[in-house]
């Protein structure tokens, strides 16, 4: 959809659009104005964007005018296939959550265990971090390491008879964009790609400020990279949003590696520093990466994809291109 097309139909809509509150299968919500509601999704404006929502993730939705459910969608017993492979397993199935308060252990024991499941993102124009969520290969990093990217490579250190080998994948794709939140959904899909090791995401909340936390990473090249330091503030806002603020050295090439809490759990997706000055490192919060990997079919990207950040038009045809020479 067009620019000029996208604009006339939020202007239309917006005499009979009705504010409503979505409740999703995932005890998520999303908050907006109701666009349009087909038999297979509901669409939403939530301000900056319109969100596509399947019928299957949603449990009811809210009128906040009278307060009162608007209508409530059963759910069938199977899932139907999507359009991105990233959909087509349940979010309990895609990451994993820690179900509870793990033990806290010692860097040193963390960085052995998890090291495998952190990635370096390499792309021509530069390099990047990220890490492993599920054994498919799916993996999270920043949006601004893979933009304007199609030709993308991750290299993997795997543990086998107690030493790492470093491989590199080359067949990889993305899956899901957010430039709003600065991430990017990506997969690995070589042909020889194993069962990958994945981390957990923290599923409490519960995050501190003083809280002991660590990043791994590979700040100018330097992969496998592990910084320590605490948490500052949980709620720093920088242009509008709200991100985790650490004293963990963050560097380029550190963009989209996981900030980890002591019980091996990710809290936040390490994306920028203060330029001048040291021991003040941000983090995306890990509340928004499950709203995003909740939510990836709307972020999918797809040229049919209203929310994709990307447009690329057909190849000129030798017709067209001698039509144009004349």
């Amino acid at each position: 959809m067009s620019k000029p097309l996208l604009g006339l139909c939020i202007l239309f809509c917006c005499f009979f659009a009705t504010a409503a509150t979505v409740q999703l299968k995932d005890k998520a919500s999303v908050s907006g104005k109701i666009l349009a509601e087909k038999s297979d999704n509901v669409i939403v404006d939530i301000g900056y964007t319109a969100l596509v929502i399947p019928r299957t993730q949603i449990v009811k939705i809210t009128d906040e005018d009278v307060e009162q459910p608007k209508k409530t969608v059963k759910t069938p017993t199977t899932r139907p296939t999507l359009s991105t492979s990233a959909s087509s397993s349940n979010n309990e199935d895609f990451y994993s959550i820690s179900p509870t308060q793990q033990k806290e252990r010692s860097v040193r024991e963390l960085v052995k265990h998890l090291g495998e499941a952190v990635v370096q993102v390499r792309t021509p124009s530069g390099l990047g971090s990220g890490f492993i969520i599920n054994e498919e290969g799916f993996l999270i990093t920043n949006f601004h390491v893979t933009e304007g990217e199609t030709q993308i490579s991750v290299e993997v250190y795997h543990q086998r008879k107690g030493q790492l080998e470093r491989h590199s994948y080359k067949q990889v794709r993305i899956v899901a964009l957010n430039k709003f939140a600065d991430l990017a959904l990506l997969k690995i899909e070589d042909k020889d790609a194993p069962k990958f090791v994945h981390v957990t995401l923290d599923g409490s909340n519960a995050l501190a400020v003083g809280e002991r936390v660590f990043a791994i990473g590979s700040p100018l090249g330097l992969e496998r990279t592990v910084t320590e330091g605490i948490i500052s503030t949980t709620t720093r806002e920088v242009s509008g949003d709200l991100y985790l603020q650490t004293t963990a050295q963050i560097n380029p090439g550190n963009s989209g590696g996981p900030l980890f809490n002591l019980r091996g759990d990710v809290v936040g997706v390490t994306n920028m520093k203060a330029s001048f000055g040291e021991g003040l490192g941000f983090a995306i919060p890990v509340e928004n990466v499950r709203y995003f990997l909740n939510h990836r079919d709307a972020f999918a990207y797809d040229n049919d994809n209203p929310s994709n950040p990307y447009r690329y038009l057909e190849p000129p045809s030798r017709e067209s291109q001698a039509t144009a020479k004349k």
